[in-house]
C-alpha cells in the first residue's frame, strides 16, 4: 500500500476561523496540494501533497506567514486509503447570488423550473428566465476552484452584474473552469479559459463537459507572460495582488477601450495599488472577509 506526504494544521477555533481558513488557502495554492480535510478533533486540516518536498515548503510558508495564528504544523505520511475521495465527500453545494456550485454528490433539486436538472445543466440563455437559478457541477480534483474560497464566490457575483449576451468573455487562469462556465451560462457568446497548467487544463474539460458548455468554450494553455492574440469584451482574473500588478499589460492588451475585468485574489488594502497599476477605474468592489474583488473598466 502506497503513502502520501500531509500536513497537519493545527489553530484554536474561534469566530475569526473562516477568515483564517481562506487565508490558509491562499497560502496553500502555491504548493499544489492534492486535497484537505478536517481533522478529527475539529480543530484544523489535514493537507495532502504530491511530494514530500511540496508539503514541506507548505510547512515553511504557513510558519512564516501564519505561524502566530497555527498552534502546530504537523508532517505525516498517510496509508492511502482513499482518502481522497472521502475528503472531498465533505464539500457541499454553494451559492453565489443565482449561481449554484454544487459537487455531483450535492445537486440542489428542481425547484424553479419544469426542466430536469439535465436539461437545466444544458439550458441556453434563451431558454432560461433572468432569475432562474444556474447550476454548475464541479467535480472537486487538485484545484481550489470550487467556488468555496470567498474569491470566486465574489467574482460569481460581479459576473451577474454585467449583461454578458453576445459578449466575448476571457478566463484568465481558468482552474476548475468555474468561472468560465458561469460566464457561458450566463449568455456570454464565447469564452475562452486559459491556464498554464496542465493538469488544471484537464480538470477544466472534464468540467466543461460535465456542464455541457463544449460549444462555447474553448480551453487553451497559455502563459501571461507570452500571451498574444486574444482579445475579449469582459476578462476574469482571480489571481492574486501581486501576479495582477506584474501583468497589468498583458491584461489590458486582451481587451479594447470599452472592455471590463472583474479581479479577485487580494485583499482590500491592496485595491487601489491593483487598480492604479492597471490604470482603469473601480466601477464595482466586494469584500468578504480578508477578500477582496472589483469591476474594472478604462477610464
Amino acid at each position: 500500500m502506497g503513502s502520501y506526504p500531509a500536513l497537519d494544521v493545527q489553530y484554536a477555533p474561534g469566530p475569526d476561523t473562516g477568515t483564517l481558513h481562506d487565508l490558509l488557502y491562499a497560502e496553500l495554492d502555491a504548493f499544489e496540494p492534492l486535497a484537505i480535510h478536517d481533522l478529527e478533533a475539529g480543530d484544523g486540516w489535514r493537507v495532502f501533497f504530491r511530494t514530500p518536498s511540496q508539503r514541506d515548503s507548505a510547512r515553511a510558508a504557513l510558519g512564516s506567514a501564519l505561524g502566530d495564528q497555527l498552534l502546530a504544523l504537523s508532517p505525516t505520511d498517510v496509508d492511502d486509503e482513499d482518502w481522497a475521495r472521502r475528503s472531498q465527500a465533505q464539500l457541499r453545494a454553494v451559492r453565489a447570488g443565482r449561481i449554484i456550485v454544487a459537487p455531483p454528490w450535492d445537486l440542489p433539486s428542481n425547484r424553479d423550473s419544469g426542466l430536469g436538472i439535465g436539461d437545466r445543466l444544458r439550458a441556453s440563455p434563451e431558454r432560461r428566465c433572468p432569475n432562474l437559478e444556474i447550476v454548475i457541477v464541479i467535480e472537486p480534483s487538485m484545484g481550489f476552484g470550487t467556488g468555496h474560497h470567498s474569491t470566486t464566490r465574489l467574482c460569481l457575483e460581479l459576473l451577474q452584474t454585467i449583461p454578458l449576451a453576445g459578449r466575448r468573455v476571457i478566463d484568465v487562469g481558468t482552474g476548475s473552469a468555474v468561472l468560465a462556465i458561469a460566464a457561458a451560462k450566463l449568455g456570454a457568446s464565447g469564452v475562452i479559459a486559459m491556464d498554464n497548467d496542465p493538469d488544471a487544463l484537464q480538470n477544466a474539460r472534464d468540467n466543461i463537459a460535465r456542464n455541457g458548455a463544449d460549444d462555447l468554450i474553448q480551453v487553451i494553455e497559455c502563459d501571461l507572460s507570452s500571451i498574444s492574440g486574444h482579445e475579449a469584451d469582459l476578462v476574469l482574473a482571480n489571481l492574486t495582488g501581486a501576479v495582477l500588478q506584474r501583468h497589468a499589460d498583458a491584461l489590458r492588451r486582451m481587451f479594447g477601450p470599452a472592455g471590463v475585468l472583474i479581479v479577485s485574489g487580494f485583499s482590500p488594502e491592496e485595491m487601489d495599488d491593483v487598480a492604479g497599476a492597471l490604470g482603469m477605474s473601480l466601477s464595482e468592489s466586494r469584500q468578504e472577509g480578508e477578500w477582496a474583488a472589483a469591476t474594472l473598466a478604462m477610464p
